[in-house]
């Protein structure tokens, strides 16, 4: 089974372009099986101002009280998750929207219980579940919500949760849709980059700004075990004709392997 893990901030997904969906599409008849990880970051945000509480950050984590735990839930697994679930539908593709915790299809411990509150770490995904649900022809479409100690939940922070998954189900990749195709360099797209070429470009200051946390974001996540992991764009196709469009992350060793056969 061929897995391909998308995650999808909650900033991209009002403006997720019918090409978007037509990559999936192509996906599928290439034989690919698509899981959806997916934020919801300024949906938050937004409901967390109805209720006069300040949003908080640490490390690029939200700080996660437990009434701020309830609205993430709320938001992700009551909005954001049935509004991406229906952008789905309405384009052909059958899905379940699933909350993180259930079932423990994601199983987290806490990062730092005293300075982060309910923010957690994935340290298992029910991989089986998830397979169940792929056998079936349904595409899971995930909250970043995990089951965690004492039968609490905690926030996960989305990109960790995508790498988890690909991870566990062995992915073919792990690819975040952004606003942007990938890496440039002089206006031309680098369609991959090794770790140790990545590292060069954050140091030579050609990789910078916002792109800058997207590739050390990406650079963490196959650190942590996925096969490969890409920056793509949600605005123009990502995946036409059998090949990937976007910049490719993999570990020095992998790639030459690859370069080799």
């Amino acid at each position: 089974m061929k897995v391909i893990v998308i995650k999808c901030g909650g900033s991209i997904l009002n403006s997720l372009s019918e090409d978007f969906y037509i990559s999936i599409q192509s996906l599928k008849e290439s034989g690919f099986y698509p899981v959806f990880v997916h934020g919801g970051g300024p949906d938050i945000n937004e409901t967390l101002d109805l209720y006069n509480i300040e949003p908080e950050f640490k490390d690029g984590l939200r700080k996660t009280t437990h009434e701020v735990m309830h609205i993430v839930e709320l938001v992700l697994s009551g909005k954001t998750n049935r509004t991406f679930v229906n952008l789905l539908e309405t384009r052909g593709l059958k899905a379940l929207g699933l909350n993180g915790s259930d079932c423990s299809i994601l199983q987290a411990d806490f990062v730092d219980r005293e300075s982060l509150g309910q923010v957690g770490k994935v340290i298992s995904v029910n991989k089986n579940l998830l397979e169940s649900v792929l056998e079936i022809g349904c595409t899971p479409v995930i909250t970043p919500i995990a089951s965690g100690p004492d039968g609490q939940k905690l926030n996960v922070n989305a990109d960790m949760a995508a790498g988890a998954v690909a991870n566990a189900l062995n992915a073919e990749m792990c690819v975040f849709i952004t606003d942007v195709d990938g890496v440039l360099k002089d206006g031309k797209l680098l369609k991959e980059l090794t770790v140790q070429e990545a590292l060069k470009l954050i140091e030579e200051g050609t990789v910078y700004g916002g792109m800058k946390p997207k590739v050390e974001t990406a650079l963490t996540v196959l650190s942590q075990g996925a096969n490969r992991v890409m920056i793509a764009s949600g605005k123009n196709k990502f995946y036409e004709q059998d090949s990937f469009i976007g910049t490719a992350f993999t570990e020095q060793e992998i790639y030459m392997k690859g370069a080799a056969k």
